[in-house]
């Protein structure tokens, strides 16, 4: 287990930066290319985080169904948004993942994106029997 005394912010990588809910998936796509992630969290027009977008969705519910991702926005294929605050500890952000089965949680700090918590931060910060139990339990549903 970790020490207890680690928050979501202590793991999280920081500078998750938003895509307008009206900017293109191809666009989405550009900014996950030039920041190196799979996923981006979508922000209305006030800033606030109203769901997120993967590589994944972008190839599936998009491309893969034969829509043009030029023409499909993010607002429109973002999923609804589970998020932790920075102040959460980590165990309760592992379960968050786990209970909703997500590989990328959003770190919140009021109604603002402070960080993101992917698997690769886990791997920095879990011991590796904790991490396996997280694999486990996201990919195999255990």
């Amino acid at each position: 287990m970790t020490s207890g005394h680690e928050t979501a912010r202590d793991v999280m990588s920081t500078g998750a930066e938003c895509i307008g809910a009206h900017e293109t998936l191809d666009r989405a796509a550009q900014m996950m290319r030039s920041h190196g992630v799979g996923a981006l969290p979508v922000c209305g027009p006030d800033e606030r985080v109203t769901g997120i977008i993967t590589d994944r969705d972008i190839v599936v519910k998009c491309v893969a169904a034969g829509h043009d991702p030029s023409q499909v926005t993010a607002g429109e294929l973002a999923t609804g948004l589970v998020w932790v605050s920075a102040d959460t500890s980590v165990e309760e952000a592992l379960a968050r993942m786990e209970e909703h089965r997500i590989k990328r949680l959003p770190v919140m700090d009021g109604d603002r994106i402070v960080g993101m918590i992917s698997e690769a931060d886990l791997a920095k910060h879990l011991p590796d029997d904790q991490l396996a139990e997280f694999v486990h339990r996201v990919y195999g549903g255990g």
